[in-house]
């Protein structure tokens, strides 16, 4: 897509023809007045903002309109001077005409002059000496989808993330660079929106996320269409000025701001379906009852219990019902509608837009998600541009309806044959009490409301010139309610269950959080380069609060949400924690003749999570550029446009540990005596224990060819983690299983990082443009003293990744018995744990990417992005073959007589322990673990811009795709997802319109 389309939406730039009248009669007088007006466009579509210059004179210069059109007075012999960023500079000469159309080349090499956001300042895209991936709002919206994180699937090299749950309000999982510690909970990176931090930690509760594979986490709150641009710091010179809380990377989301110009009405409309992009393939009703029957001949049952209604003919067995397209296979409908205003005069711009989305599910009953927010900008500064100020805020609703189990998994297991799901009347048809119809799990439900207030406040002044007094200040509140009802009319009404036997859950989680950050800045030319000083502290403290209750007894079950109803209740967990954190950081940036870049920064880090002998520790890195393009030898290159070669190593930390944990805390014991609640040990006092380090490592190369027609990077980055925060086990009479601790073990992450962009065609009416990335990592333990003795020993191996499955070695059907066989490791005649479980499977990715295209055709616009992964994980766990449980349809190749060469094992009703015993072990062995690499058509997106009469309105159409087509030789559904049994990813296709005025 042209730079053009890049610069459209998120400028919404807007000068008047008036003011560029206006502007050039203030202009010199010529010897011979003539006016000049025209239109700049791309060949395609205007170009706002556009700087038209007469060349030899001065203060005369104008700026194109939001339609390109603009309006000049000068001499019939002048030449214009044309100028814009991402496009080539123009000279056209006027010779006479009053009517000039100017059309602008396309110039790729202007991409290095972008200016990157790097957090605490900016540094242009050629001079950046660290590691930072970065997608824009054209990348954004051309995605139908509502998570942050899902915005940048397949886009950026070197973060891999994975969606687990298609049901609406899901999270993702991230990994930048890899697994750092030990524990799983402490890899987030960490999230700065508009400078201000944004927590990451989960606000759900285990007994009110029941529909989702994890606990809500935060970042849903985060609206993707108020996102200007989002960058991923991941080495350790970009990271390092973070500290403490960038040993995972760093996450910057900037939000759009308002641009000069009039003001300008943006909406956008877009309704979409979304659908199950695979279902696994089960048995028809003859394969079941085939398999169930067979079941009895291998047990040497001859009749059927009077419990088997699938097969002893209480259940039809012509019955045939698909319960994945029953349960799960719905229509997912989404409605978003957007709407923006911006504008503003040179000194002051803003922006204010609201947006509002409801999404449901493919579950069979009637479920919704709902998000709403708004979003507000205003820049200012004074008429001599030294005062400056920048608000911005952000607040956003979630209200959720959703049942409170995900249907997968009953979905695949159901027999096919068995009941309807109501009765004639509509009532739900309980078949006698022979089944647990499934949609009794439609009462009950999991419901939650969260609101979330993200503002920021910088103001700046300049003292002198190049020396710059800053602040940041930054405020964010969350709060959010969830239940978890567990209504009686859940169950079947023969079992007459009373009201006094519903329980709801309750999750009342409130967070907040304020941050301050004065900075002071100098910038210097200083002998034949540029000096560039930063230095700033942090104060930051967040607050939260969190209220888990139950309770039950309702004497109806309209009165379940009334706590006040119940005749038990019980409060889970009432807490409230205060994390306080306090740091001081410098920048020292030497650029000599833009050639040879050297960057410096330091950090010194105070944690209230550690105690004080312990709470501050120094973190810092240096990196080093080389632009060897800019070298005389080969500066005026016809083959090479652009070359640096950059590096970096440094130290940054992690204080993922959670509150209080140095500490020795109490907590309610909960049981009542005589009266009074009494208090219990939960935490031993260990003083010593502190940050855990991160020493990160990259050497990189930038390549530009034909004027960075083809660009490549090209880098490669090791990462060690050591002095990990973790459990360290304790006897069982101490009274504490673990204590919290650093643990002398090192985590190791190193890779390859590949990136490629090309510019495949590059004409006034066809424009083509590539970029691919690739991304090979390796994630390993080095060293784990104790490993053997520690409660660990059979999670991780030395030299092995942390991500890895113990497994047995399958080896086979055995043709005499019909029963799964298993490679005997320790040879004692037996399979043993876990002597045999030794088998090492990395589940971490091999490789992983993206490959986008971009093509403009006029008015046409078309974008697509292919994402693949390599990997393994483990295939679906079904129940033992021959129960009352559907399989697999492939499961029908199974052992039935000796000498059958069978795939699997033979069938049984549960009698057979031996069989049993082998299921169990094939779940925990080679053969459960399966290839799940796929290649998936992620995104696609086409538009076209109407062509209207209408001098200053515009009007897209928008067609967008997610998910659409997915290769892959997994053969349990959706290879997407981190824990089975979970809705996967949906395919989504969503149309739009957009109207600007």
């Amino acid at each position: 897509m042209d730079l053009y389309c890049l610069i459209f939406l998120g400028f919404l730039l807007s000068v008047s023809p008036l003011s560029a009248k206006n502007q050039s009669q203030q202009s010199n007088s010529f010897s011979q007045q003539h006016k000049v007006q025209g239109t700049v466009t791309d060949g395609t579509n205007p170009l706002p903002g556009v700087t038209i210059a007469i060349k030899n004179k001065k203060n005369n210069a104008v700026i194109s309109d939001y339609n390109g059109q603009f309006s000049l007075t000068c001499s019939p012999n002048d030449t214009l001077i044309v100028s814009y960023i991402g496009f080539k500079t123009a000279l056209i000469s006027i010779q006479g005409r009053s009517l000039v159309d100017i059309v602008l080349s396309y110039d790729t090499t202007t991409l290095q002059e972008v200016r990157v956001n790097a957090g605490y300042y900016s540094v242009k895209e050629s001079e950046r000496t660290g590691s930072i991936a970065r997608i824009t709002s054209k990348d954004i919206e051309t995605q139908p989808v509502t998570n942050v994180l899902a915005t940048m699937q397949g886009r950026m090299v070197g973060v891999s993330i994975t969606q687990t749950t298609g049901v609406p309000g899901g999270g993702f999982d991230i990994k930048i660079r890899g697994q750092n510690s030990l524990r799983t909970d402490a890899n987030a990176p960490l999230y700065i929106i508009d400078g201000v931090p944004f927590s990451s930690e989960p606000i759900g509760y285990n007994q009110t996320n029941t529909t989702y594979p994890g606990l809500s986490s935060p970042l849903n709150n985060i609206n993707p269409d108020n996102i200007e641009s989002i960058e991923i710091l991941k080495d350790a010179d970009a990271t390092a000025i973070y500290g403490s809380r960038g040993a995972n990377g760093v996450v910057l989301i900037t939000t759009k701001k308002g641009k000069e110009g009039k003001t300008r009405f943006t909406l956008t409309a877009s309704t979409g379906a979304g659908k199950v992009t695979k279902f696994m393939d089960l048995m028809n009703t003859q394969q079941y009852l085939a398999m169930r029957k067979q079941a009895f001949i291998n047990d040497g049952l001859v009749n059927y219990n009077p419990s088997d209604y699938d097969i002893n003919g209480t259940w039809d067995q012509n019955r045939y019902t698909n319960w994945q397209k029953t349960l799960i296979g719905n229509t997912a409908q989404i409605n978003d509608l957007q709407g923006t205003i911006t504008g503003g005069s040179e000194k002051t711009q803003f922006l204010l837009s609201g947006s509002y989305r409801t999404e449901s599910t493919v579950f069979i009953g009637d479920f919704l998600y709902k998000k709403g927010g708004s979003h507000f900008s205003l820049n200012h500064r004074s008429d001599d541009s030294k005062f400056r100020l920048a608000f911005s805020a952000g607040y956003t609703l979630q209200d959720n309806d959703m049942p409170a189990s995900d249907f997968t998994s009953v979905s695949r297991i159901l027999a096919p044959n068995a009941p309807a799901l109501y009765n004639q009347d509509g009532t739900l048809n309980w078949a006698e009490g022979t089944w647990e119809n499934p949609l009794g799990n439609l009462f009950p439900k999991v419901k939650s409301k969260t609101n979330d207030l993200v503002a920021n406040t910088v103001l700046s002044y300049e003292l002198l010139p190049g020396l710059v007094l800053k602040s940041s200040l930054g405020y964010t509140n969350l709060s959010t309610t969830e239940t978890r009802t567990w209504p009686s009319s859940a169950f079947n009404p023969a079992a007459n269950v009373p009201s006094s036997r519903s329980g709801i859950y309750y999750n009342n989680t409130k967070r907040s959080s304020w941050i301050a950050e004065p900075q002071i800045s100098w910038d210097k030319d200083l002998l034949g380069g540029k000096l560039g000083v930063l230095l700033g502290s942090t104060f930051q403290s967040q607050t939260t609060e969190r209220l888990y209750q139950y309770a039950e007894g309702f004497s109806s079950n309209s009165l379940i949400y009334n706590l006040a109803a119940a005749t038990y209740i019980k409060i889970n967990l009432n807490d409230e924690t205060q994390y306080k954190y306090q740091a001081f950081f410098a920048r020292l940036n030497y650029n000599y003749q833009q050639r040879y870049i050297l960057n410096f920064t330091f950090r010194r880090d105070g944690s209230s999570r550690f105690s004080p002998e312990n709470r501050f520790s120094n973190f810092g890195a240096v990196g080093a550029a080389w632009l060897f393009s800019s070298e005389e030898i080969l500066k005026n290159s016809s083959w090479l446009s652009f070359g640096k070669i950059r590096s970096s190593y440094g130290i940054t930390g992690n204080d993922q540990i959670g509150d209080y944990q140095f500490l020795n805390t109490y907590t309610t014991s909960g049981v009542n005596y005589n009266g009074v609640i009494g208090l219990q040990p939960s935490r031993l006092y260990n003083p010593n224990f502190g940050w855990e380090t991160n020493k990160k490592f990259e050497i990189a190369a930038e390549l530009g060819f034909l004027r960075d027609r083809i660009f490549l990077t090209a880098a490669w980055y090791q990462n060690r983690s050591s002095n990990q925060l973790t459990g360290i086990p304790l006897p069982g009479t101490t009274g504490f299983t673990t204590l919290q601790a650093n643990l002398d073990a090192t985590v190791e992450n190193k890779g390859t990082e590949l990136t490629l962009r090309t510019v495949n065609v590059n004409t006034g009416n066809f424009n083509w443009t590539t970029s691919l990335n690739l991304t090979f990592a390796r994630n390993k333990l080095l060293k784990f003293p104790g490993l053997e003795s520690s409660p660990y020993s059979q999670k991780y191996r030395i030299g092995k990744p942390l991500n890895i499955a113990l497994l047995y070695q399958y080896k086979g059907i055995d043709p005499q018995t019909g029963l799964h066989t298993f490679e005997d490791l320790n040879a004692d005649g037996r399979i043993s744990f876990p002597e045999d479980q030794q088998v090492v499977t990395d589940l971490n990715p091999k490789y992983f990417g993206g490959l986008q295209n971009q093509l403009t055709y006029k008015k046409w616009k078309l974008d697509f992005l292919f994402q693949f992964v390599s990997q393994k994980n483990r295939a679906v766990a079904m129940e033992n073959a021959g129960m009352m449980l559907n399989q697999p349809s492939r499961m029908i190749d199974s052992w039935k007589t000796p000498g059958d060469n069978a795939k699997y094992q033979i069938y049984t009703t549960g009698t057979n322990d031996a069989a049993l015993n082998g299921d169990y072990l094939f779940s925990g062995s080679t053969a459960a673990f399966e290839d799940t690499s796929f290649i998936r058509l992620k995104n696609i997106a086409l538009s076209y811009d109407v062509p209207l009469n209408l001098k200053e309105t515009q009007c897209r159409i928008m067609l967008q795709g997610q998910n659409l087509l997915t290769f892959t030789k997994y053969k349990d559904g959706d290879p997407e997802f981190i824990s089975y049994g979970y809705l996967p990813p949906l395919k989504v296709i969503s149309a739009a319109v957009q109207l600007t005025f």
